[in-house]
């Protein structure tokens, strides 16, 4: 290609960018290209992980049972993007994508997911029992709505410390029909806890859809009853998710009390496995298509000059490999290790 065409490419891609960003600006995302390389990057990590765990899922090598975040990257990026390395996360069974998002120690992960005493549990945990107090990664839990009251007792103790921490709790849509989620919404009004609770609404809990468990689709409605202000972010928008989570961990520092997101996502890969699940019945490809067209690793690349997005991804496959080895080449438990971090002995 001729020096004078790549020149006026270059130029024509920074222009873009400049467009790109001012239009952001003007929508309220306030991210330069810095910004925006760190958004894809973290989105780009976090698919191209899961990827590899479906990847290699087939081979047995992964000792637990994995709940994939594919396609709903967006809600943990763009919630951890906006917080403090001080703040605290607490996360659901489908945890990979808040664990990673937050700066969990992505070897530690994968060993994790494949039994080995370099897992961040010890390989006693698995894929659904992932924690990085490091990197202020609260313990996931199997359990369907549990990490919700467990986030707001960390936003409380927060509280009573003085201590200028927020905490993000997310869940699904399921989680919205246990009776603790609303304890918890009343609990932290109540208090004025520093909490940023984060609905992953990917419309199905396991398999049954939203439109037959929910007499409506206006959780917000609900949640203003209790005096919080809530956002909505129909289309999954990182971008969008993330402005909403800057304004609400603001609020939470200053002692105002709770914000909630609605991040309506969704899931691409089946409830539990790396495979796709269209031929069974509960959904069907055509309703995935609109949100494979809008998908926001795509949607930020884009916005990206073509060599930092190349450097960006060159990067995110040599983390992810080295991941990978790190597991493969991981020793597994000693039997004592049964005997390690128990109640009683």
């Amino acid at each position: 290609m001729p020096a004078n065409v790549r020149r006026n490419q270059r130029i024509a891609t920074v222009q873009t960018i400049g467009r790109l960003w001012r239009e952001n600006v003007t929508q309220g995302h306030q991210l330069d290209l810095t910004g925006l390389a760190r958004v894809y990057r973290m989105l780009r990590l976090i698919r191209r992980a899961e990827e590899r765990v479906a990847d290699i899922y087939p081979s047995d090598k992964i000792k637990s049972p994995v709940h994939l975040s594919i396609g709903q990257e967006s809600a943990a990026v763009g919630v951890c993007d906006a917080l403090n390395p001080e703040d605290i996360v607490s996360g659901t069974y489908r945890g990979h994508a808040t664990y990673i998002a937050k700066g969990g120690d992505l070897n530690a992960m994968f060993a994790e997911l494949y039994g080995k005493v370099t897992g961040c549990a010890k390989g006693k945990g698995g894929s659904m029992h992932l924690i990085d107090m490091a990197h202020n990664v609260l313990g996931t839990s199997a359990v369907v709505g549990t990490t919700i009251p467990m986030g707001l007792g960390v936003a409380l103790a927060a509280k009573r410390r003085n201590q200028k921490k927020v905490v993000a709790v997310f869940f699904g849509d399921g989680a919205t029909e246990e009776g603790v989620f609303y304890e918890s919404l009343n609990f932290a009004a109540l208090h004025k806890l520093p909490v940023i609770f984060v609905l992953e609404n990917n419309g199905y809990a396991i398999h049954e859809p939203q439109v037959k468990r929910w007499a409506t689709d206006r959780m917000c409605e609900r949640v203003e009853t209790y005096g919080i202000p809530t956002t909505l972010v129909a289309d999954g928008d990182v971008l969008a998710i993330r402005d909403a989570s800057v304004k609400y961990a603001d609020r939470a520092r200053r002692g105002d009390g709770p914000g909630f997101i609605e991040a309506r996502i969704y899931r691409w890969r089946e409830h539990v496995g790396p495979g796709l699940d269209f031929d069974q019945g509960y959904r069907s490809e055509k309703e995935f298509e609109p949100w494979a067209a809008r998908d926001d690793v795509e949607r930020i690349g884009r916005m990206l000059p073509s060599d930092i997005r190349a450097k960006l991804d060159r990067e995110v496959e040599a983390d992810v490999e080295a991941a990978v080895d790190f597991a493969e080449t991981s020793a597994f438990p000693q039997l004592e290790e049964l005997y390690h971090n128990v109640l009683a002995r």
